[in-house]
């Protein structure tokens, strides 16, 4: 039996129309689509990893036709679709959608969603196959039955959810989940976090930032006031206290976005980190002892935080921790397909979680060639037997590479498939790729890969057992290990740590295995193949992209070592400029500093601000008309400008594809 399960709002990738009316006022984010076959996974993808945008609430329609051709088949094909969402059922007779005129209301939530699929795919779909799952059942499912426990105590904590719920904990044996507490909406850990750090010059999506952040900063100078923020209570339960807000905007000075940090904020976000860890383990402290579960199972938005996972495992609390990898919304596209396969067929069950490449493959070779030669007045590039022993030695020589091999990995984390990759010994090299790649925080940390037989040599190891293989836990270092793993030690000297295994990713082992028979280092520094603008690579195409526009030193695809050419801004002019899908060109009339009528011209993504860039009227006149497929140096020609001006349509173009608002690519390649 086939099963496709999905998140994500109901837009196109060229619509803002619809949006959903929830009790919890959340945003949509993070679509995915999971393909399940007789209980087993053979496809999953986020949404964001082929529309580049980051976070995307998108309807998946990529997403699914991606794993639809994964397996060669229609969505005909497949006998089930799951829904994430229970809301429809539970708490409406209707489902309404604002578009910009006016309230769309449907009776019938299974019709809608059928209908949506029939306008893209041009496919009927019938009602009848459509199931709606509760949001925290499939956050708890997506744990539960990839965990291979045959019983657990089952959390899930994150924002808000449509029913109502910011977590549920279930008491799980065998098939069956029995919800024994809920977290409500109003004393959402996810949400109190996430207020916290707007404080912080922080927003949505980037929680993980400022638990980063936190180990610089000393929980004591702001742990009474945060205490006032929460309420202990008998039976693992808490109340938040909303008001609280307000006091701490009396206690600090708020950090605007791109501002200095100053000790006080980074002692905030070690009180907030404090706080919650508090309040996790008070729940779990009296649901252990309640249930008499050893085993725990952790899923939604919260449980990507590390640092929690890490003081949960050396807290003893439990022989077995397993945390989803794909913990946030796009894993309840997995936890949904997971739920319906075991109600349908519980004979089947379901795998245990071995590894999470689910994701596009890169292609053969010939095809390959095909696709590098397309950009060969940009780089270099050649075919090696040796290509492990020869990445070993340029990452040993102190490049920095980009390292694509494979499926892709489904969630948020690069697993050694489509990562940047270095040298874990040299502080120096935190600081080198946070400016030469992501263009973010220095402060933030690497995690290093390290080959499982040896992370026992180099991390303290709780005596919790735990899969190591997805980056959830952050570790102690052992201190006499610290000072030779510079780039990968944090400054408390923790690391979010991967295992690799031979049996799951024998290519990657093997690379990290030569560097160490090079260095006597057995861990390499491994960070997520993007820039600060994008998702993490997905395709070839996408990886050649982002090498362009990056200063990693060389690009790994298959067996192919990769390198730049030396150009000028003059071999730009042979691109052809292009619109993306997702992409609005917008104009609006103002006034200029001499307070005259002026026209702004500018473009952005996902129609949100977020993705926003003001262009020039030129560039805004080649984008407009970009399905005429023209070079630039053919639409610089059509505006007969002078060399500087023409300079500088150049340099707005290359830099919107740096920020992914546009592409450029070889006009040979039509």
């Amino acid at each position: 039996m086939r099963i496709l399960g999905i998140a994500g709002g109901m837009d196109f990738p060229h619509e803002d129309f619809f949006k959903p009316t929830l009790t919890s006022g959340a945003m949509v984010h993070d679509s995915a689509a999971v393909l399940i076959e007789d209980g087993k996974v053979v496809a999953a993808f986020e949404e964001e990893r082929l529309n580049r945008i980051k976070h995307t609430g998108k309807f998946p329609v990529h997403a699914i036709q991606s794993c639809l051709d994964t397996q060669g088949i229609q969505l005909g094909d497949i006998d089930k679709i799951v829904y994430y969402s229970a809301e429809p059922q539970a708490k409406f007779e209707t489902i309404t959608y604002r578009n910009q005129y006016r309230d769309l209301t449907f009776r019938d939530p299974k019709a809608w969603l059928a209908e949506r699929l029939q306008q893209y795919f041009n496919l009927s779909y019938s009602k009848e196959d459509i199931v709606y799952v509760n949001h925290h059942y499939c956050h708890a499912a997506s744990a539960y039955y990839m965990s291979g426990f045959d019983q657990s105590l089952v959390v899930t904590i994150d924002g808000a959810s449509p029913e109502g719920d910011a977590g549920i904990i279930f008491d799980a044996n065998k098939d069956a989940m029995k919800p024994i507490h809920h977290i409500s909406n109003n004393d959402s850990l996810g949400g109190f976090y996430n207020t916290v750090i707007g404080l912080l010059g922080y927003s949505t999506h980037d929680e993980y930032k400022v638990m980063g952040l936190a180990p610089y900063g000393d929980p004591s100078v702001f742990r009474r006031l945060f205490k006032k923020a929460y309420t202990l209570l008998p039976d693992g339960k808490f109340r938040l206290n909303t008001g609280w807000y307000f006091v701490l905007i009396d206690a600090l000075n708020p950090r605007l976005k791109g501002e200095e940090f100053t000790q006080e904020h980074k002692d905030v976000a070690a009180a907030l980190q404090e706080t919650l860890e508090q309040v996790v383990m008070h729940m779990l402290t009296h649901f252990q002892k309640s249930t008499g579960h050893t085993r725990l199972c952790l899923a939604g938005g919260v449980a990507h935080n590390c640092s929690l996972n890490g003081k949960i495992l050396y807290s003893g609390l439990f022989d077995e921790v397993f945390v989803q990898p794909a913990s946030h919304d796009a894993g309840n596209a997995l936890g949904g397909a997971l739920l319906l396969s075991r109600k349908l067929n519980a004979d089947i069950g379901t795998e245990k979680l071995r590894h999470l490449y689910w994701g596009t493959d890169i292609p053969a070779s010939d095809t390959l060639d095909k696709v590098l030669k397309k950009w060969d007045k940009f780089i270099t590039f050649k075919k090696a037997d040796n290509i492990v022993e020869l990445t070993a030695r340029l990452l040993a020589e102190g490049s920095v590479i980009g390292w694509v091999q494979g499926r892709s990995e489904f969630g948020p984390r690069a697993l050694g498939n489509r990562s940047i990759l270095a040298d874990p010994r040299p502080a120096e090299n935190k600081k080198i790729i946070n400016e030469m790649v992501k263009k973010r925080e220095g402060y933030r940390p690497f995690a290093p890969s390290i080959l499982e037989e040896y992370v026992s040599d180099y991390y303290e190891m709780p005596s919790t057992k735990a899969p190591y293989s997805y980056m959830n836990f952050v570790l102690a270092t052992k201190q006499d290990k610290q000072s030779s793993l510079g780039a990968v030690t944090h400054v408390d000297g923790t690391a979010r740590i991967q295992t690799v295994s031979r049996d799951v990713n024998e290519r990657y082992w093997s690379l990290i295995n030569e560097f160490r028979k090079l260095t006597g280092v057995p861990i390499l520094l491994n960070t997520s193949f993007n820039n600060n603008a994008e998702p993490i690579v997905d395709s070839e195409e996408d990886a050649i992209v982002s090498f362009l526009t990056t200063n990693i030193h060389a690009l790994v695809i298959g067996d192919y070592l990769i390198e730049k050419k030396t150009i000028s801004k003059d071999n730009y002019l042979e691109l052809i400029p292009g619109r993306l899908a997702q992409a609005e060109l917008k104009k609006s009339i103002g006034s200029g500093a001499d307070g005259k009528r002026k026209t702004n011209h500018y473009i952005r993504l996902h129609f949100e601000e977020k993705y926003k860039s003001t262009i020039s009227e030129d560039v805004f006149h080649i984008l407009e008309r970009a399905e005429e497929e023209k070079t630039l140096e053919e639409w610089i020609e059509q505006f007969e400008h002078t060399d500087l001006a023409a300079q500088e349509i150049i340099d707005a173009c290359i830099d919107l594809w740096s920020k992914r608002l546009i592409t450029l690519r070889p006009s040979y390649a039509l």
